[in-house]
């Protein structure tokens, strides 16, 4: 069997109940799928890649080199749904100037009054890594909360696009890449976590919820997986946003 990347957290009782239980079961791809790519902005990432003790100083949220490492994977993802007309929606924060609305984030960090030393930079922690930044016909919603769905109009989106699943990407693993993914479970579409295309600030918290969600809630697998699936598609499957004068728009703003 192959190692999978939670193994070395397990205890011998751990993996025993596992086996026993029949949790961890292969669920079947859906016909319909959207990729998610999870706040994968300069706030989780950092400008550049820098060991994570480092880019903290500056980015109090990042996830240093990990975030890097992924960079590559989601761009082969990002490439082939747009070449085959499947959904990307990214989700990414949105806050006041004041702070006022970051509610219930406010409480549990010491750092939650900084603001980053941007440099000669100037960037906003909620823009998209500019690797992957959204194109024309990609959608993106901006959250306030962990998951994706928690007062955004994701799941209406999904709805429109008559998505029966989702490919989840992103970050934090253990934070709003789970809240997405149990809120996505709750409302009955078929999941998968790209194991290579997820990453989080701690590596224990990384595995440990890639193998809780792989046992109850998605199936965790590698992107080469994901994208022999894709391969399957049929090509224009769905009828996405034709991105008409979005290029005016943002140049606007």
């Amino acid at each position: 069997m192959t190692e999978r990347i939670w193994d070395k957290y397990l205890t011998e009782r751990d993996k025993a109940v596992f086996a026993a239980s029949g949790f961890g079961a292969m669920a079947d791809w859906g016909k319909r799928p959207a990729l998610i790519i999870i706040d994968v902005n300069y706030a989780f990432c950092d400008e550049e890649p820098k060991p994570i003790l480092e880019s903290i100083k500056k980015w109090r949220t990042s996830c240093g080199e990990d975030a890097w490492e992924a960079i590559p994977v989601l761009q082969q993802l990002i490439a082939v749904c747009r070449a085959k007309g499947i959904p990307v929606i990214y989700t990414t924060g949105t806050r006041r100037a004041d702070n006022w609305d970051s509610g219930s984030w406010s409480w549990k960090s010491s750092r939650r009054g900084e603001t980053p030393v941007t440099d000669v930079s100037n960037r906003d922690g909620n823009d998209i890594v500019d690797e992957i930044a959204p194109g024309p016909s990609d959608i993106v919603v901006r959250k306030q909360k962990p998951s994706g769905f928690a007062g955004t109009p994701l799941q209406s989106y999904l709805q429109l696009l008559g998505c029966d699943s989702l490919i989840v990407t992103g970050t934090t693993t253990s934070g709003c890449v789970r809240a997405t993914v149990l809120d996505a479970f709750s409302q009955n579409f078929r999941l998968t976590v790209v194991e290579d295309g997820c990453f989080d600030r701690s590596q224990a918290s990384h595995a440990i919820n890639l193998c809780d969600m792989h046992a109850k809630y998605a199936n965790v697998r590698p992107s080469g997986e994901v994208l022999d699936y894709f391969g399957t598609l049929e090509d224009g499957l769905f009828e996405l946003p034709s991105g008409k004068g979005m290029a005016t728009r943002v140049a606007a703003e």
